[in-house]
């Protein structure tokens, strides 16, 4: 089974192009933020622990995170819930939680970047904005996140460059899409 990471900044559309790869391709798609959001309505002792932090505004821990996503991963083995293997969308965050994956969950085997110009994401992000009216979806915040990613990422594409296979998210979802799958047909041939 394989392990496809997809990173991307804000609004380059990795949720649009997830759902294709999960109908396409059969991998069982894996969010961070779903695995929290899902352990706190759970109502466990963990759930609530997060739960405190997350409305405190505080990060959760990588090794929490981790934690989540293996069991989630181990479950879908032993239940045979997917044959293709994992798409973990939106993690890494940063580098260290890249390294901290692969020796404690399993290693990758491919990194999707969605690579789209700053402009458009925060075009993206504020027309977004307008529809969801999300408090964070403000342009100085949108500038902030922008740039924290960009840095953050290039960390992440730099160390892995021989396993990231960077896709402009530019164009259409139809035109991005066959880009996805030339990269997923080679990785699932291998």
């Amino acid at each position: 089974m394989k392990t496809v990471w997809v990173i991307g900044g804000p609004g380059c559309g990795k949720g649009t192009q997830c759902d294709r790869i999960i109908a396409k391709y059969g991998f069982l798609h894996l969010s961070s933020g779903d695995l929290l959001r899902d352990e706190v309505a759970s109502g466990s002792q963990r759930g609530s622990s997060l739960q405190e932090l997350m409305s405190k505004g505080l990060f959760v821990p990588t090794d929490v995170v981790l934690d989540l996503i293996k069991e989630k991963m181990n479950k879908a083995r032993e239940d045979g819930s997917t044959k293709t293997g994992f798409l973990i969308d939106g993690y890494p965050r940063e580098l260290n939680q890249g390294l901290q994956f692969e020796k404690d969950v399993a290693p990758v085997d491919l990194i999707i970047f969605f690579d789209v110009k700053n402009e458009t994401l925060k075009k993206r992000l504020l027309g977004r904005a307008a529809v969801s009216k999300r408090v964070d979806d403000n342009e100085e915040t949108i500038n902030k996140r922008i740039e924290i990613f960009n840095v953050k990422n290039g960390e992440i594409v730099e160390h892995y460059k021989d396993k990231v296979i960077r896709i402009n998210a530019e164009g259409s979802v139809d035109d991005i899409f066959s880009e996805v799958s030339k990269a997923l047909d080679k990785l699932l041939s291998a």
